[in-house]
């Protein structure tokens, strides 16, 4: 007979930044994330995570509404459900409960890293293999000033910790936003790659001019310049100019990606376990875009620990994953609630190994950042 989901536990833990992190709709001075245990009858326990951007300024999820629709919601779904059919339970949810995505992502993760335990493999093994225990990782210069993000770029580089790097930019106008990634692509040199995520802040017009000058300069992707509902104006700047476009805000859903393969709305995706709803929808977009040629680039929602294993497992498994990963974000906080922290070397991450996820959580950190 197989296992029963019996219980499932959620905690809001509030780690802080090493630095205040600026974004275009947030300065972030620490990240909340939802920790999730799905326990079952044959003692087996999963861990998840669900973990979003600035409260309620990148979506409709906020940490407080995830526990809340865990609780109550989508954890009498799960209680007296075969804990090993996850497909099964997915299907559960998703018929009684709309969107959250977020949520949802936690709750499959926990279900897969459980299962991975109980099978004694490892959460990639379950999704048919990883092609590289090792993933690069870029790093986000967010202080907001010139001369710190390069001084920041140019130490991480000597340390061989990381050699491309990300900017967050339209909180500015255009002008000051290209000048200040502009000056930091020139001292970097050509060889350091330079991502700019100007996070939906332009319209199409705007984007035509300075993703021009971005363009010249050397930069090499853009991300996600204008509305993410745009669809039509995304293909267009994609046709326009060389230089890559990626999707983000805008490939969420399995039925994102494929309208967008469609009409070449973006040349790369950037795929993200939260904004997906889960591992599986995650391969799924790659697969979609696998078929339309187009690259894949892991992204995060500044994940702890355990959402940011979670995204690298699944990541490890495409065959298209041209464009790295930005899997640093447990890098960026003070501190971990895992008792053995990821290996970031070599300008990569190194996926932990052992049976599900391959971390184990540190009840005592917990219980030091948990929201009282």
């Amino acid at each position: 007979m197989n296992p029963k989901i019996i219980k499932v536990e959620t905690v809001i833990v509030d780690l802080p930044t090493i630095r205040p992190h600026v974004l275009s709709m947030a300065t972030m001075y620490q990240q909340s994330m939802v920790i999730i245990k799905v326990f079952s009858d044959d003692g087996i326990i999963g861990i998840g995570e669900s973990t979003t951007i600035g409260g309620l300024s990148y979506g409709s999820e906020s940490p407080e509404g995830i526990k809340l629709t865990i609780d109550q919601y989508i954890t009498p779904l799960l209680i007296n459900q075969d804990a090993t059919n996850i497909h099964a339970i997915n299907q559960r949810v998703n018929k009684y409960i709309s969107g959250n995505t977020f949520a949802k992502a936690g709750i499959e993760t926990a279900l897969l890293d459980a299962q991975g335990k109980r099978l004694n493999v490892s959460v990639s093994t379950l999704l048919g293999g990883a092609i590289s225990t090792k993933l690069g990782v870029l790093w986000t210069l967010a202080s907001g000033n010139t001369d710190t993000d390069i001084e920041e770029a140019k130490q991480l580089i000597s340390e061989n910790r990381h050699n491309t790097f990300k900017l967050k930019i339209g909180r500015n106008n255009p002008k000051k936003d290209v000048d200040h990634v502009s000056a930091i692509k020139k001292a970097v040199g050509d060889d350091i790659k330079i991502t700019v995520d100007i996070n939906q802040a332009w319209d199409e017009s705007t984007s035509k001019k300075w993703i021009k000058v971005l363009e010249a300069n050397g930069i090499d992707l853009i991300e996600q310049p204008i509305n993410k509902t745009n669809f039509d104006g995304l293909a267009r700047l994609t046709e326009y100019f060389s230089i890559p476009i990626m999707a983000d805000e805008a490939c969420c859903t399995i039925q994102d990606a494929y309208k967008l393969a469609k009409i070449r709305g973006g040349s790369v995706y950037a795929v993200k376990i939260m904004k997906s709803g889960g591992l599986y929808n995650a391969s799924k977009i790659a697969g979609i875009g696998e078929g339309a040629d187009i690259g894949m680039y892991g992204g995060t929602m500044l994940e702890g620990t355990i959402g940011t294993v979670a995204s690298a497992h699944v990541f490890s498994t495409y065959n298209n994953l041209t464009w790295g990963t930005e899997l640093f974000a447990p890098l960026l906080l003070v501190d971990d609630i895992v008792k053995k922290p990821i290996t970031y070397k070599d300008c990569c991450l190194e996926i932990p190994e052992g049976p599900g996820l391959g971390i184990e959580i540190d009840d005592d950190k917990i219980e030091k950042y948990k929201r009282k």
